[in-house]
């Protein structure tokens, strides 16, 4: 869907967050913004890796709670053309620069969502994967985002429905891949 045909009032940056140039900084626990938090996975998934990548299979326990990842294999923060972002550490952990931007990024959203939008940094021809989920667990759909570049992608739930509890993001990009301008809380659909 394009990014411009929704109306989202709600954006997150991360850059209000503690970074640094290079390999960036290191982030434990989980990191709360206004009407999101955000960690490695949900309670209940199951821990694997594939190659330098994180996996989480199964599914969350009800009601979708977030849960960081170990120390040094959670999330992280770089500068990354002059803005902030937010990626995750893989198993290889931080501060191996083969962990920087190849660990999952859980998501749980204060209130259900409808759609929301967010920009994909960093991709270097890999692919992405995006599961969202509804607050008792339940998988609505996923969906591979193949040849991953600089993009922004965005997401409506059929029939505008506000059940979007969150969304794991897992990526298998030569380089891994970060995330900024979360956006969400939908107001209008344009050109409807």
């Amino acid at each position: 869907m394009p990014n411009d045909s929704l109306s989202l009032s709600r954006v997150i940056t991360f850059d209000t967050l503690p970074t640094s140039m290079g390999i960036g900084r290191d982030l434990s626990g989980i990191v709360t913004a206004d009407g999101a938090r955000f960690g490695e996975h949900f309670a209940g998934m199951i821990r694997g890796e594939s190659g330098s990548y994180d996996r989480f299979t199964g599914p969350p326990d009800a009601p979708l709670r977030i849960v960081p990842g170990p120390d040094r294999g959670n999330l992280g923060t770089m500068l990354l053309y002059g803005t902030t972002i937010l990626h995750g550490h893989g198993p290889a952990l931080f501060p191996r620069t083969e962990a920087i931007g190849e660990g999952s990024i859980a998501v749980l959203f204060d209130e259900g969502q409808a759609a929301l939008a967010l920009d994909i940094r960093g991709g270097e021809g890999g692919t992405a994967t995006i599961r969202f989920y509804t607050r008792d667990g339940a998988l609505l759909h996923g969906i591979e985002i193949n040849g991953l570049g600089e993009a922004q992608v965005s997401f409506l739930r059929q029939g505008q429905q506000a059940d979007i509890a969150g969304i794991l993001l897992e990526n298998a990009d030569p380089e891994g891949i970060g995330m900024d301008n979360l956006r969400f809380a939908l107001e209008a659909l344009l050109g409807a």
